[in-house]
């Protein structure tokens, strides 16, 4: 299967990657920790606790939810496909553009998909009115959808829906036996992630599954390690049958334990954020770029001068630099003007900026979201 996400820097000689969206802190110190003594107790060399029982118990306390809701993998994505596996869901609906891997786990399953498309004149927000019309018609035509997936905040837009909009919605899947499966991946970016979690409603809910990670916010890609938040028994039991045993390492487990009690990290991860992304945009807009006012740890933005190419011209660019940038074109609903980079420390932005100034000038000086590639020390 070709790669078709954000951090491939094994394909390109890459000195700075702005196309994966980590946590510029890196792993909190306290997981390092951690993961030296895994290493003088050999964790590596014993099999892993398949049930994550310790794990589980932690991330319970950590979200005061039962145990018996959690179910752990190998990353959100391994949740993913095992969610699929698990509802075998026939009909599926995805808002578009979204993160690529549900409509890769539902074909899995030879599920037909529907996109619920979101409008650049919108913002590309959720229309909320409109989604629940959506799935209201679809069950009212006998042809109900079996599971909605919304990525909240979206990836790439990184716009978000409010608590008590994703509450509607989910009443309204719970009302037609729709799953939904709301994405909380990089919740915990925004400036104010409990106003936009469903954790606290799983219960009333009952037909929603939350999918978490700890990926993204505590910098553990390499590590792989999802978790997913459900109140419904058979589903649970069903998820803990369709994936592998051992799907979690000792390592893995370990790091999280250890990742949840790194509170003051997260709190230097917001101060850091939130200001950094809005000074990225403002430079971006001050180089010609139409820039969707992002809520989460990455930024969206469109070369308009790009429209209409059948290739990512920026992309391309910034690659022979040794930049790597993640080209949206192949998002459902997005061509190859639409690009999202991550937000990093301010000295790592800096240089970034720095060299997307050098290869970028504004036309003319004029304020309609144009801009030229300036090739004069770029053969």
């Amino acid at each position: 299967m070709p790669y078709t996400h954000g951090g491939d820097i094994y394909s390109h000689p890459v000195r700075m990657d702005y196309s994966a969206n980590i946590n510029p802190l890196g792993l909190p110190e306290g997981v390092k920790r951690e993961l030296e003594q895994c290493l003088r107790e050999n964790v590596c060399a014993i099999y892993p606790d398949s049930g994550c029982r310790a794990l589980k118990k932690a991330l319970a306390a950590y979200h005061q939810v039962p145990e018996e809701w959690i179910s752990c993998g190998n990353g959100a994505a391994d949740l993913i496909f095992a969610l699929t596996a698990a509802i075998r869901p026939k009909r599926g609906l995805l808002p578009a553009p979204s993160f690529l891997e549900y409509s890769q786990a539902l074909s899995q399953w030879g599920c037909e998909i529907d996109f619920f498309p979101l409008e650049e004149e919108d913002g590309f927000d959720i229309d909320t009115v409109r989604l629940c019309q959506t799935l209201h018609e679809a069950q009212k035509k006998g042809r109900p959808y079996d599971i909605l997936f919304l990525c909240n905040p979206n990836n790439p837009t990184g716009r978000s829906v409010s608590r008590e909009d994703m509450v509607k919605i989910g009443k309204k899947c719970k009302a037609l036996g729709t799953w939904l499966a709301a994405d909380e991946c990089f919740c915990d970016f925004l400036d104010h992630p409990a106003e936009h979690s469903l954790i606290p409603d799983l219960k009333e809910l009952g037909h929603v599954i939350v999918l978490k990670a700890f990926t993204k916010i505590y910098a553990m890609a390499g590590l792989r390690l999802g978790y997913s938040l459900c109140p419904d028994p058979e589903l649970n039991r069903r998820l803990e049958q369709v994936r592998q045993p051992w799907s979690v390492s000792g390592l893995a487990q370990r790091a999280g334990i250890a990742a949840l009690r790194e509170k003051d990290y997260l709190k230097e991860t917001a101060r850091l954020i939130g200001p950094e992304r809005e000074r990225m945009k403002g430079r971006l807009e001050s180089f010609g770029f139409q820039v969707l006012s992002s809520q989460a740890n990455y930024i969206f933005f469109r070369d308009r001068k790009n429209k209409g190419e059948s290739s990512p011209v920026l992309y391309d660019r910034l690659l022979k630099e040794g930049v790597l940038i993640r080209s949206c074109a192949n998002y459902p609903g997005l061509d190859p003007s639409f690009y999202r980079i991550c937000v990093k420390t301010r000295e790592e932005n800096d240089q970034f900026l720095e060299t997307m100034k050098e290869i970028i000038t504004v036309t003319g000086g004029k304020n309609d979201g144009t801009a030229d590639y300036d090739t004069r020390n770029h053969v």
